[in-house]
């Protein structure tokens, strides 16, 4: 009897130590980069053709605003495709004034728990174990927002939930 407490005990302390990952909605998803380089929150999306909204934090206070709208191709060929923008003039913009602004853009991809890649959910669907954004690190290297008074060392190119905001 004492030995099949002991066991129960031992599980009930191993199911307690493990992360609990209940649901957390896209939408108020929180991503970290492995190497702490950089940080993803995501929020509501505001207007009618923007899928989701984020914001990357980046050292030496770097945080340009992100966006996701998915293509207008057919199924299932259709894509989230992600842009990342950094001192973008408010309001309407020109394309050579976004062409500016842009840092980053491509399809955004979430990996599960067993790294199956799967389409960026909309705002309320599960948000993924992992984001993979293709390509972050070399095109934040060629970037406005590298260098001398910007960032140092671009983030990898996979995030990792990390939390659900409030």
């Amino acid at each position: 009897m004492a030995s099949h407490l002991t066991a129960l005990s031992f599980a009930a302390s191993i199911a307690l130590a493990a992360p609990a990952h209940a649901a957390c909605p896209m939408a108020l998803a929180v991503y970290a980069e492995r190497e702490g380089a950089a940080s993803i929150d995501f929020r509501p999306a505001e207007g009618a053709t923007i899928a989701n909204a984020f914001r990357m934090i980046l050292p030496e206070g770097v945080m340009p605003d992100g966006i996701v709208q998915w293509s207008d191709e057919p199924e299932p060929d259709n894509r989230p495709y992600g842009m990342l923008m950094h001192n973008c003039p408010d309001g309407d913009a020109t394309a050579q004034e976004l062409a500016g602004c842009l840092v980053w853009q491509g399809v955004i991809y979430g990996l599960d728990a067993n790294n199956a890649i799967e389409l960026l959910p909309g705002p309320d669907g599960d948000a993924p174990a992992r984001l993979l954004f293709p390509d972050l690190a070399p095109t934040l290297l060629a970037s406005a927002i590298f260098g001398s008074d910007g960032l140092e060392k671009a983030p990898w190119d996979v995030f990792e939930l990390s939390g659900c905001q409030e």
